[in-house]
């Protein structure tokens, strides 16, 4: 007898008590059954050599086959690799593959710990282990695989921020697999691995993080601005301080800085100002009254038209 769990809204509880409750031991035949089967026999043995082209079948490394009779799951595991026998007339077999097999889950919509909606789509990696089991259990493996996943990320991202599901997805898919993992054992199915392949962000969402992230590095290159600032202010003090400790280093660099300027520019004319008129002119006496001397305000200087006194004789 097979029992089909359609999980179609991808709840576990549902489908654990049944497939507990299963056995793979079929029931005994009844009489009428093994008149069926001792029929079938001997109709096998009659037709030797010819039947045996039907009777026997091949079995691949990664394949296992389970066989009904007459409705009845045959007791005991799973049969393969190599050959098997069954009856042609009364028995009927199922190829299970155990390969690791791909399910792509579409995007759906979750919800995050801070109250945004995205959708995302993931990718579940799955084997077979028990064939029987699976069978005897589980109508439609895809689909019930796939509501799964979805409800158990959406349980999972729930308890998660934006930022932890954009930069923890190793954690995120670590977490799935033992939660899908403990529900799919009893149903013959072993997860290997589930990641989340993409995420959606509504556009007025996308428009808002972009807007934050570019005043972010708007911050960053002011505050980088501003540090270099502080660097160049600071080594231009040192530079004035060991400048104006030893002359003959100003004089070196004036020295310096012409023979850059004919170099760079070749068809410039450069004319150099003595380096003494230059001393001169940076004196602390002329700094503090211009680079023109002033003249001598100790002597009184006479107006140009001055003002003749009227005679006394007058």
């Amino acid at each position: 007898m097979v029992l089909s769990l359609i999980s179609g809204h991808g709840s576990s509880t549902a489908t654990n008590q049944p497939s507990m409750a299963l056995s793979t031991k079929s029931s005994g035949l009844g009489a009428c059954e093994w008149l069926l089967v001792l029929t079938s026999l001997l109709l096998i043995i009659v037709t030797f050599p010819f039947s045996v082209w039907f009777c026997i079948k091949i079995v691949q490394e990664y394949e296992r086959v389970i066989l009904f009779r007459l409705g009845h799951l045959l007791p005991g595991r799973a049969k393969g690799p190599g050959l098997f026998f069954f009856l042609p007339c009364l028995d009927t077999y199922h190829k299970v593959d155990l390969r690791l097999q791909t399910l792509e889950i579409p995007f759906h919509e979750v919800v995050t710990k801070d109250m945004f909606i995205m959708e995302i789509d993931a990718i579940c990696y799955y084997r077979i282990e028990n064939a029987s089991l699976l069978l005897s259990s589980l109508a439609r493996v895809s689909k019930a695989l796939q509501s799964l996943v979805q409800n158990t990320m959406k349980r999972l991202l729930a308890h998660r921020s934006l930022t932890e599901i954009l930069l923890d997805r190793k954690s995120i898919a670590q977490d799935a697999k033992v939660a899908l993992d403990s529900v799919t054992c009893t149903w013959g199915i072993k997860v290997e691995r589930t990641e989340i392949k993409d995420v959606r962000l509504p556009a007025g969402l996308q428009h808002s993080l972009a807007v934050e992230a570019e005043a972010q590095r708007q911050a960053r290159v002011r505050m980088i601005a501003a540090e270099g600032e502080k660097a160049t202010s600071e080594s231009l003090r040192m530079a004035a301080e060991i400048l104006s400790g030893t002359p003959a280093a100003v004089q070196l660099r004036y020295l310096h800085t012409l023979q850059s300027l004919s170099t760079e520019k070749p068809s410039t004319v450069v004319l150099p100002l003595p380096f003494d008129m230059l001393s001169l002119l940076s004196s602390p006496s002329n700094r503090t009254q211009g680079s023109i001397p002033l003249p001598n305000p100790s002597k009184p200087v006479e107006p140009l038209n001055p003002k003749k006194k009227d005679s006394p004789m007058l």
